[in-house]
């Protein structure tokens, strides 16, 4: 059964269109080669997809500009000077950024005034103490966050500290007292940690609740 003919028109789908495009691309590139090979030709193919992705074909006999400077030379057009041209226009513009940035710079560290007329230098001012206000909020959010580390640890070294005295206080009132002569089980007694020349000494006392009336 013979193949319908296609309609030579736009493939508004897009994955059908890059599929086509990819299938008809490897064609080309296959009839170019054999133009190559066959009739010894010098051929240069370069297309762009419509994601403006590049595929090109060369001869391997030759180079993508030697074949240009072969057309140059054959069809007497010059195809380098124009871009040439617009090369030295964007080197000329970024050439205008690079000073003008240059320039921006001395400004701000107080340097290349003198062009400046007041009006500038009031805009000079206003951007300076703006930049001014930026780096001090920063620095002090900077200094804040180390008050905050600073006191985080401070609170943390309090907590080990207490809990070492009351490990301390609970080992000194067993050495204190080994066999038990305190009888505290009614919780009639208070005790507290004394030190004499470096020393400890647990003492229990009866709390005030519990003396004679």
């Amino acid at each position: 059964m013979a193949r319908g003919k296609i309609q030579i028109k736009k493939i508004e789908n897009k994955t059908s269109r890059q599929v086509t495009y990819s299938k008809r691309r490897t064609g080309l590139f296959k009839k170019a080669n054999e133009l190559t090979v066959l009739c010894d030709a010098k051929v240069s193919i370069i297309m762009f997809s419509s994601t403006d992705k590049l595929h090109e074909y060369i001869s391997p006999s030759i180079t993508t500009k030697q074949l240009f400077d072969q057309y140059q030379k054959t069809s007497e057009k010059d195809l380098w000077s124009s871009h040439y041209e617009r090369n030295l226009k964007k080197l000329k513009e970024l050439k205008e950024v690079n000073g003008s940035l240059r320039r921006e710079i001395r400004q701000r560290r107080g340097e290349s005034l003198n062009d400046l007329n007041l009006t500038e230098l009031h805009g000079l001012e206003q951007e300076m103490e703006a930049a001014v206000k930026v780096i001090r909020d920063r620095k002090y959010r900077v200094i804040t966050n180390h008050i905050d580390i600073h006191k985080k640890k401070s609170r943390n070294a309090e907590e080990v500290h207490g809990v070492l005295l009351h490990e301390l206080f609970i080992k000194n009132a067993r050495n204190e007292d080994p066999h038990g002569l305190v009888d505290n089980a009614a919780g009639d007694y208070g005790s507290f940690v004394g030190y004499s020349n470096g020393d400890s000494h647990i003492f229990a006392l009866i709390t005030p609740a519990t003396l004679p009336a």
